[in-house]
């Protein structure tokens, strides 16, 4: 894989990741089927031995498995790469949120373990539990920092005014959200806050869940455990009035000799210099496809063609289903 993989720090923390990161969850959690343990942990070293230093877990995923997956292949990697996860909901079986002090201790205990590591390099509450004070949640993490288990606190799907309270007790070093041309909700108050904090953005679902890549048609169906079956905006009607998004993407991927795939994660990442994406797959040359995109240059004018037809389509069907779809408004 003849790429170089440029570093990026994390708005103003000393955090250097690789530009483009890998998202694992989909390895053991949310498609349906979980992939071969084995097939994956080549996946995550090829992925380093390829330049990627960033990676993305959450106890929640499997739940367990995924951190566990995720520990056993970076084990030979410790002291090189960033591993990232998550604490904030119950995973006894409710799914409930829960971010009191005193779990977010217990899960920090068991994720190191399960991570085989001696710190967890960034620690983010995984969404916003209302029943707890933002500034009890961060207080939890400075603590685990000061004890030296904790390297760095993120949040993710959080609004402004938790932003704000969160880092004024606990600076935040990241906030990872669903940000791609196909939500761009972000740019409106999130991102003019995160610059002014000096805060990283790691945008997940960069690909629009898969969509943004151009394999989905107008015929596609979900297996009814692949959590996208409950997508609004990838239901069989509203995904067909979406096409009109890859069809952009493909005209410019087309004449860069590149995959819409590619040029959509070329795109964000000239949003801002401290937006690293972290896009997931279970196929190695997916891998190579996403990495890729670092070699893909888009000039102003090509920017300002992609700005300007993707802000006049309209996206049909929310990006979750339920009460989730406005987490990020918190």
């Amino acid at each position: 894989m003849d790429i170089t993989i440029q570093k990026r720090k994390l708005g103003r923390s000393n955090l250097e990741v690789s530009a483009i990161g890998l998202g694992c969850m989909g390895m053991s959690f949310g498609y349906g089927t979980v992939a071969d343990k084995n097939e994956m942990i080549t996946l995550i070293r090829k992925a380093v031995e390829s330049g990627v230093t960033f990676f993305d877990t959450a106890e929640v995923y499997g739940p367990f498995i995924n951190e566990e997956l995720v520990g056993e292949a970076l084990t030979p990697f410790r002291g090189k790469v960033v591993i990232a996860t998550k604490f904030g909901f119950d995973t006894t079986g409710t799914s409930a949120l829960d971010s009191r002090p005193e779990h977010i201790k217990k899960v920090a205990e068991a994720s190191l373990k399960r991570l085989r590591a001696e710190v967890i390099d960034l620690f983010y509450q995984h969404r916003v539990d209302p029943n707890v004070p933002i500034e009890d949640v961060a207080g939890a993490v400075k603590d685990l920092i000061k004890e030296g288990k904790v390297k760095h606190f993120g949040l993710s799907e959080a609004g402004v005014q938790i932003i704000r309270r969160a880092h004024s007790v606990q600076p935040v070093t990241a906030l990872q959200s669903e940000y791609s041309l196909w939500w761009r909700e972000p740019e409106e108050a999130i991102i003019p806050v995160l610059e002014e904090l000096g805060i990283g953005f790691v945008a997940f679902s960069p690909l629009g869940k898969g969509f943004l890549t151009g394999k989905m048609d107008r015929n596609t169906k979900f297996d009814s455990k692949d959590f996208r079956s409950t997508v609004p905006r990838l239901s069989p009607e509203n995904l067909k009035a979406n096409l009109a998004f890859v069809d952009m993407l493909n005209l410019v991927a087309l004449r860069k000799n590149a995959t819409p795939a590619q040029v959509a994660l070329a795109w964000l990442l000239t949003q801002k210099p401290w937006i690293v994406p972290i896009p997931g797959t279970t196929k190695l040359h997916r891998l190579s496809e996403n990495l890729g995109a670092l070699n893909v240059h888009l000039s102003s004018d090509e920017l300002q063609e992609i700005n300007t037809t993707s802000s006049n389509i309209k996206v049909h069907g929310e990006r979750y289903s339920g009460g989730s779809a406005k987490l990020i408004n918190r």
